[in-house]
């Protein structure tokens, strides 16, 4: 028996969840190594972008509907992160 794609999402969600899980725990998310804003909180966000990707395009079965709905949640998405980005590079 073959693995959904359903199930490899959720999988890849359950793995995502654990290393920004994993990066809070560690400290990283909350250091400054060498006075530069550091790698960890923009690879959270990359995990939040990902992850909410993946729950729009497959558990809300996006990926078969207009393509007007999707560029508007996927974009929302987009729009949220990149604020959040903007604001924590500022």
């Amino acid at each position: 028996m073959r693995p959904r794609r359903l199930d490899l999402v959720g999988l890849a969600l359950l793995a995502a969840t654990a290393l920004t899980w994993a990066l809070g725990e560690s400290g990283l998310l909350l250091r400054n190594p060498g006075g530069g804003q550091g790698w960890a909180p923009w690879l959270v966000l990359a995990l939040a972008l990902a992850k909410g990707t993946g729950v729009a395009l497959d558990f809300m079965e996006l990926r078969e509907a207009p393509p007007l709905w999707r560029r508007l949640v996927l974009g929302w998405l987009v729009g949220v992160i990149g604020l959040v980005a903007l604001l924590r590079w500022i």
